[in-house]
């Protein structure tokens, strides 16, 4: 095959490609849709349980109290 024949060819194949809409069965998507909503929003129903640090608050209290607003002006090296 010559070039503008195969260049034809694949333009040929590209509008074909392009403008290709097949048939559609709305009610098939429209089953899966709904399908995978329903699962989702019951797997997810129930706010995510945050973890208790309550025993690390104490833990560290002494080394970081609330009036250290002071800036450590120390120079290193």
């Amino acid at each position: 095959m010559g070039r503008g024949r195969q260049k034809a060819k694949a333009t040929k194949q590209a509008r074909d490609i392009k403008y290709y809409s097949p048939n559609t069965d709305y009610t098939a998507l429209q089953r899966e849709l709904g399908a995978t909503e329903r699962r989702a929003s019951s797997r997810y129903t129930e706010s995510p349980v945050e973890p208790d640090y309550s025993a690390y608050e104490d833990k560290y209290a002494d080394k970081f109290s609330e009036d250290d607003d002071e800036v450590d002006t120390r120079r290193i090296g």
